[in-house]
C-alpha cells in the first residue's frame, strides 16, 4: 500500500485519473498521479458525498485489473473505457496559493497567458514580506543583484525539472510527474527523499503561517481594541516627513545603537492604566495569541476534505495586489531615503555588501520555488510549445514583483533618527498597529491563510497516511494526533522563535536542496551520460549546481 501515494508537493487529485502506459514498475493506477483520493473519502458538497454506482463499477474494475497485473506484465492494463474521468485538480507551493485546475481535455486547457498568472499566482506568497530583510541583510547592491541571480538560477533549476520526463526514452511519461523520475532514477530513494522534502517544505510552511496568523492576529485585536476604547497613540511614533508613522523593534549589539533607539522605541499602547494592562496580559503576540489560534485551526485540520477551503485561494491574488499597492503608496508617502556606503556601516545605513546574503538566498529558494507543480501546471498549457517561453514569462513577472516590493521597501524605509537595521522580517511589523491601511492588509492575510491553513494540512496527511498506513484518512485519532503534533510545532515557534525570516530561509534551503539543485541536475547529468552525449562543461556546471545546494544549506547555520 506504500505505493498509495507518490510524494508530489502541494499536488492534490479529488478525482481519479490513471493512464495505462509509461512505467518500468507494475501498474500502479493511484500512484501515477500523485494524492490519489479514494471516492468514499472524498466529500465535496452534499450533491457529491456519495459516489454514483457508475463511478463504483468503474473503480472496482480497475481495482480489478491492478489485482490482475504482474510485477512487470503491461498487458492487462486497464482499457480507456474503465478509466474514470479526471475531474480536478489543487496545486499549492510552499508559502504561495493554492491553484485548481479543471479538467483534462483540450477544450478546458488554459491559453499562456492564463497559465503565465497561474504560475505567478502560485508562486508569489507570504515570502514577499521577508524580502526588503533579506536585502537589508545582503546589502542593497549585493541584494539586488542576488535576487536577479536566484531567479535566473531557479528558473533553469525549474527549466530542467519541466524536461526531465522527456528525457527519458522507450517510455511513454505523458502523466509522470517528477517523484515518478526521482524513482525512475533512484528508485526507493528517490521516491522516499521526496517525500521527506517534500514534507520538510509543507510543515516549514505550516510554522510560518502560525507565526503569521499570531502576529495578524495580535494586531488586528490591538486595532480594534485602540479603537473602541479611542486610544491614539500616532503622536509617540516617529515618522520620516511628518506624514507617516513608523516604529522600531531593533535590540542591537552596539551599545551606541541602543542608547540611541532605547528612546524611539515605541509600543503600540501609550496609556498605563490597569485596563490596558490586563489587555496586554491576556492579548500578548507571543505568550497568549499563539494559543488561541488552536480553538480555531486545529478542528478544521480534522476534516476529511479540503475542497472548501480551495474556494478562498483567490483571497491569495488580492492579498498580493493590495500589498503592492500599499507598499507604492507608503513609499510615497515615505520618500526614498539611500546614502551608499560601500564598505563601512555609518549609525544611520548599512553597508551595500553584507556577509549575512546567504540568508536572502535562503529566503529566495523559498521564494522561487515552484517546481514541485510546475509538470502539473504546464500540462494544463494549450500550447505545449510555449512552455519554456510561459515558464520564463512567469519568472520575469515574480521576480520583478519581488524586486518592486524589496527596493522600495528598502529605500523608503526608514530614514533618521531610525535606520536601516530597523527593517523586520516580516516589513508589515514597521508599521503600527493603529495604521489603517496596514489593519486591512493584516485582515486580510490573516483570512487568507486561516482558509489555506488547512489545505497544507491536508497535503500532509495524503503525503504522511498514505506511506505509513496506505489510508489517507485511517482514522479521527490517527489524524488527530497528527495534527497536534504540527499545531505544536507551530505554536512553539510563535511563542519562542518568531522569526519568519530565519524559518523560511532554513526550509527553503533544505527542501531546495533536494528538489531544486541535485535532483534535477543529477537527473539531467545521468540522462545526458545515457546517451553518451555528457561533455565537461555540463559535468562541470550541473556540479557546481549541487556544491551551491550544499552551500546554501549548510551556510545558513553560521548566519
Amino acid at each position: 500500500m506504500e505505493e498509495d501515494c507518490k510524494p508530489l508537493l502541494g499536488e492534490v487529485r479529488t478525482g481519479e485519473s490513471y493512464s495505462h502506459g509509461g512505467s518500468t514498475d507494475s501498474l500502479d493506477y493511484k500512484g501515477k498521479r500523485p494524492f490519489y483520493v479514494e471516492p468514499r473519502n472524498i466529500v465535496e458538497d452534499v450533491s457529491q458525498e456519495r459516489v454514483s454506482a457508475e463511478a463504483a463499477v468503474l473503480n472496482s474494475r480497475v481495482h480489478y485489473y491492478s489485482k490482475l497485473t504482474g510485477s512487470s506484465d503491461r498487458l492487462l492494463s486497464p482499457p480507456d473505457h474503465v478509466i474514470p474521468r479526471q475531474e480536478e485538480i489543487y496545486i499549492y507551493s510552499p508559502l504561495g496559493t493554492a491553484f485548481k485546475v479543471t479538467g483534462s481535455d483540450h477544450s478546458s486547457k488554459n491559453p499562456s497567458i492564463v497559465t503565465i498568472f497561474a504560475i505567478w499566482n502560485t508562486m508569489m506568497g507570504t515570502s514577499i514580506l521577508s524580502i526588503p530583510w533579506g536585502i537589508k541583510q545582503a546589502g542593497f547592491t549585493l541584494g539586488v543583484l542576488i535576487l536577479i541571480f536566484m531567479g535566473l538560477l531557479m528558473l533553469y533549476c525549474c527549466y530542467r525539472v519541466l524536461k526531465s520526463p522527456k528525457a527519458i526514452p522507450y517510455i511513454d511519461t505523458s502523466d509522470w510527474e517528477f517523484p515518478d523520475v526521482c524513482k525512475y532514477y533512484f528508485g526507493k530513494f528517490g521516491q522516499w527523499s521526496s517525500l521527506v522534502f517534500s514534507l520538510v517544505s509543507l510543515i516549514g510552511a505550516m510554522v510560518v503561517y502560525w507565526v503569521l496568523m499570531s502576529n495578524f492576529l495580535y494586531n488586528t485585536g490591538r486595532f480594534i481594541y485602540n479603537y473602541a476604547h479611542n486610544i491614539n497613540v500616532s503622536d509617540t511614533e516617529f515618522g520620516t516627513n511628518g506624514s507617516e508613522k513608523v516604529i522600531c523593534e531593533y535590540r542591537g549589539t552596539d551599545p551606541a545603537h541602543n542608547d540611541s533607539l532605547g528612546s524611539l522605541y515605541l509600543g503600540d499602547s501609550g496609556n498605563s492604566t490597569s485596563d490596558v494592562a490586563l489587555f496586554d496580559v491576556w492579548w500578548n503576540k507571543t505568550n497568549t495569541v499563539p494559543f488561541y489560534l488552536i480553538i480555531l485551526l486545529l478542528p478544521l485540520l480534522n476534516f476529511r476534505s479540503a475542497s472548501f477551503f480551495a474556494r478562498f485561494t483567490f483571497l491569495g491574488t488580492v492579498s498580493v495586489v493590495y500589498l503592492i499597492i500599499l507598499v507604492t503608496y507608503k513609499a510615497a508617502r515615505l520618500g526614498f531615503h539611500l546614502e551608499f556606503h560601500w564598505l563601512d556601516s555609518t549609525l544611520f545605513y548599512v553597508p551595500e555588501f553584507r556577509v549575512f546574503f546567504p540568508q536572502l538566498t535562503g529566503v529566495l529558494t523559498l521564494a522561487f520555488f515552484i517546481h514541485n507543480c510546475i509538470i502539473t501546471l504546464m500540462k494544463n498549457n494549450r500550447n505545449q510549445e510555449n512552455n519554456v517561453r510561459d515558464l520564463s514569462v512567469a519568472y520575469l513577472l515574480v521576480g520583478l514583483t519581488y524586486l518592486y516590493v524589496g527596493v522600495l521597501i528598502f529605500a523608503a524605509f526608514p530614514a533618521p533618527p531610525l535606520y536601516k537595521d530597523c527593517i523586520e522580517a516580516n516589513f508589515l511589523d514597521n508599521f503600527s498597529s493603529s495604521d489603517v491601511l496596514v489593519f486591512v492588509a493584516r485582515t486580510c492575510l490573516l483570512f487568507q491563510m486561516t482558509t489555506v491553513y488547512p489545505l497544507l494540512g491536508y497535503l500532509v496527511r495524503v503525503q504522511v497516511m498514505g506511506q505509513v498506513f496506505g489510508k489517507h484518512y485511517p482514522s479521527f485519532f490517527h489524524v488527530l494526533t497528527l495534527n497536534i503534533l504540527i499545531v505544536a510545532a507551530g505554536v512553539l515557534m510563535a511563542k519562542f522563535y518568531p522569526n519568519i525570516g530565519s524559518i523560511i530561509r532554513y526550509s527553503g534551503a533544505m527542501c531546495g536542496l533536494a528538489l531544486v539543485f541535485v535532483f534535477p541536475a543529477l537527473i539531467h547529468m545521468i540522462s545526458l551520460k545515457r546517451q553518451n552525449a555528457l561533455r565537461w562543461p555540463s559535468a562541470l556546471f550541473h556540479s557546481v549546481l549541487i556544491l551551491f545546494g550544499v552551500a546554501n544549506l549548510l551556510a545558513q547555520f553560521f548566519m
